[in-house]
């Protein structure tokens, strides 16, 4: 099927549903042509997949954990620009040959010249073809350069990341040091100028009356520390407060690097660590440029072979990631060496083999979602000795029954790289699995219903014998009704209203018997071919609703509500029916074993006559009401006799014997 617009798509029906066709490069090259509506998916997330992490990486350009169609469609453009003829691209392969791609693009161009800058950086000899591991090798070395540039860099720092900050805090404290230390001079000097040098009461009383953080300006002016004529700084002494922070960021990044345990800081430790400033100033200023633009040119070179590697990555895998976005064509394959990137691997319980396993990144989202989808489904904690963490994932059954699955029951799940995890199952989804087992639920449920009933009746009535025994053997009386209601009377029987209950009962057990009877007379006369129907009419009447409700639940069931609650955007229903479902899921079969168990069950004697009479009794049956016990003579179901014709006898009467008087109304009779 085709559509003709700005592009000719190709379509096709895939798990029930019609899906476009991405089967050349001109599909990938037109991908952004396709309208969103009949994309399968919309987004999904770049962990939890069984897919190559760096791809995903790559394709997840503005790195928000998620890779959207607008991120596909710009990875199929660029893709498609770099290479000669874009069918090369549904090749895929880890050696990437020069040939392919296109030197008259911005794109190809490129990618020619991160391929030159790999095999230089790595001190290489230039080949026509690259492979993941020549740009590893020249990425690595990359890094390393950066790494020793960065290390030289700090090193010409004379305090590290923090010289920056360093410098900040020395220019925004340069005057409040300086002007401490020349006060502290001028103290010393003439120790009577000491209080006119500090600050005095009387000027932090002309600003005690108003809301002091309205004031820091002026608080701002007074003295960094107290002037007392010493010619250290002390560094326990209070600091004026509205330089209080600055100078104790300035202590921790600078003094207390430079000079270790000090108590107080000197001047002469004050003007060496502006010196030092100065000195990584002068070199920022001569050799830094060089350096910079050295770095520069590196990280550009670094970027193109980074090209290179995203361009290998997405020419091996792209196309992968289309058929598991798009189409979904390599989960509906059901080829051995094909699994969709959200199989995670294999499941192994209660005798049976489960393909569809999904890895479950938020539990919390599997609420009410997965039940939409109709399939049966088990979630299943996994924990391995080879994993440091363990893991939750969700398994759908689709063949067999699901009598003996429980919560807490254990079975081994297999990971795509082989490794084994123990799994527990913690819920189960319960939806109709087969048309075949919603026939037998019916019969199933109401036999459990009876078991549940005998057991616990049974349960009770032991508990009663116990606690009457347990009573008895204790020397207590146990209070009849009578007496815990106060020792009431009983009414005396009314045996006038206990007939007319009885006579009621007695009508009822009639219209009952009689129904019964009418029909079993009904059942008797019905021919021989009425018995099968009216079985498969009880049948249907039992099973029927059912078998319905499974058979409309099976021709629905999606994966679209597991793969949202995973985190996925699914733009279209996932089917699974019956067919299809059927090869998700594998039993265990057994051969045949000839011999005799010696430890099987050997049937009573009674179960064998019983079933001798019930089949002879059907062979009977069958015989009496198609009529074959006549050949054998027996007076079993005769016909009905045919009713005798009596033939009167009229005696003719001679006319000379007839009277005269009755001779005139015979002929008047004759007339």
């Amino acid at each position: 099927m085709e559509i003709t617009g700005k592009y000719n798509w190709k379509f096709c029906t895939i798990g029930g549903v019609t899906r476009v066709n991405i089967e050349s490069g001109q599909d990938i090259a037109h991908l952004g042509e396709l309208d969103q509506k009949l994309w399968t998916a919309l987004s999904c997330p770049v962990t939890g997949l069984e897919f190559d992490s760096k791809t995903l990486e790559y394709l997840d350009t503005n790195n928000d954990g998620r890779i959207h169609v607008n991120e596909v469609v710009a990875a199929a453009q660029w893709l498609t620009a770099a290479v000669k003829d874009p069918n090369v691209l549904t090749k895929g392969g880890e050696e990437i040959s020069k040939d392919i791609l296109n030197a008259d693009t911005d794109e190809g161009k490129a990618l020619l010249e991160g391929i030159a800058n790999a095999f230089k950086a790595a001190g290489a000899e230039a080949k026509d073809s690259i492979t993941p591991a020549d740009t590893a090798a020249a990425l690595e070395v990359y890094a390393k350069a950066a790494a020793e540039a960065k290390a030289a860099d700090e090193k010409a720092l004379p305090y590290g990341a923090d010289t920056e900050t360093v410098m900040d805090l020395v220019n925004k404290l340069k005057a409040k040091i300086d002007d401490w230390f020349l006060r502290s001079k001028l103290a010393a000097f003439d120790t009577e100028s000491t209080a006119a040098l500090d600050v005095s009461a009387e000027r932090i009383g002309t600003i005690s009356a108003k809301e002091l953080p309205g004031c820091l300006d002026e608080i701002a002016t007074y003295p960094l520390a107290r002037i007392t004529g010493a010619q250290e700084l002390s560094l326990s002494a209070a600091i004026n407060p509205a330089w209080a922070a600055d100078f104790a960021q300035f202590k921790a990044l600078a003094i207390d690097k430079d000079y270790p345990g000090a108590e107080s800081l000197k001047e002469a430790d004050w003007q060496a660590i502006q010196a030092k400033l100065t000195a990584y100033t002068a070199w920022k200023e001569e050799t830094q440029k060089e350096a910079d633009t050295f770095l520069e040119s590196q990280k550009a070179e670094a970027e193109t072979v980074k090209n290179v590697d995203k361009f290998i990555c997405l020419y091996n895998s792209f196309y992968k990631f289309l058929k598991n976005f798009v189409t979904f064509s390599d989960f509906y394959s059901r080829k051995e060496d094909t699994l969709a990137d959200f199989q995670a691997g294999k499941l192994y319980i209660d005798q049976r083999c489960c393909d569809l396993c999904i890895k479950v990144s938020d539990m919390s989202r599997h609420g009410d979602i997965p039940a939409k989808s109709g399939m049966y489904l088990v979630y299943c904690n996994c924990v391995s000795k080879l994993k440091p963490a363990p893991m939750t994932i969700v398994a759908m059954i689709s063949v067999g029954d699901t009598r003996s699955i429980h919560e807490g029951q254990n079975g081994i799940f297999y990971d795509r790289d082989g490794i084994d995890w123990d799994a527990t199952i913690t819920k189960i989804v319960d939806n109709p699995i087969s048309v075949r087992e919603a026939f037998w639920s019916p019969y199933r449920k109401f036999a459990k219903w009876c078991t549940d009933k005998i057991a616990k009746t049974a349960a009770d009535k032991e508990a009663k014998a116990s606690g009457d025994l347990t009573a008895k053997a204790d020397g207590i009386s146990i209070p009849t009704d009578a007496a815990a209601a106060g020792e009431t009377k009983k009414p005396a029987f009314d045996i006038a209203k206990f007939a007319g209950i009885f006579a009621a009962i007695g009508m009822a057990l009639g219209f009952i018997l009689d129904a019964v009877v009418g029909l079993l007379d009904s059942i008797i006369k019905m021919p021989w071919w009425g018995f099968f129907v009216l079985i498969a009419a009880i049948i249907l009447i039992i099973s029927g609703p059912s078998m319905f409700i499974a058979w409309s639940k099976l021709r629905k069931r999606n994966l679209a509500p597991v793969l949202n609650a995973n985190g996925w955007a699914i733009n279209s229903r996932v089917l699974v029916n019956t067919k299809f479902g059927s090869t998700l899921t594998s039993v265990a079969k057994y051969p045949k074993v000839k011999g005799k168990d010696p430890f099987a069950d050997k049937t009573p004697a009674w179960k064998k006559f019983l079933g001798w009479i019930i089949a002879l009794g059907a062979i009977f049956a069958a015989l009496y009401f198609t009529d074959c016990l006549k050949c054998v003579g027996l007076p079993f179901h005769k016909e009905a006799a045919e009713e005798e014709v009596i033939e009167e006898v009229v005696e003719e009467v001679p006319a000379a014997e007839v009277p005269v008087e009755e001779a005139a109304p015979a002929a008047a009779d004759a007339a």
